[in-house]
């Protein structure tokens, strides 16, 4: 079992290695963690990328626009805060 910190990590490292104009989704760091059940960890993606928002360290955007972590529905898309 993975934890949040290793999560976390993947998290950070994708979202930096695309740079402050690419995103990242949930689902690609779900599926480099997880290949075989993917699907049932992508909340707990989400869940780390929203704290990781909270911490000023990612962006979390949908249709490219900045969004509220309080009122997320749908697809989101993560992006590095700064390098």
């Amino acid at each position: 079992m993975f934890t949040n910190t290793i999560i976390s990590n993947k998290i950070l490292a994708i979202a930096r290695e695309r740079g402050l104009l690419k995103s990242v989704c949930p689902s690609e760091i779900a599926r480099m963690l997880f290949q075989n059940d993917w699907r049932s960890h992508m909340e707990q993606i989400r869940k780390v990328a929203i704290a990781l928002e909270k911490l000023g360290k990612v962006i979390i955007t949908q249709n490219g626009i900045p969004v509220s972590t309080d009122f997320i529905e749908g697809p989101i898309r993560i992006k590095i805060s700064k390098l």
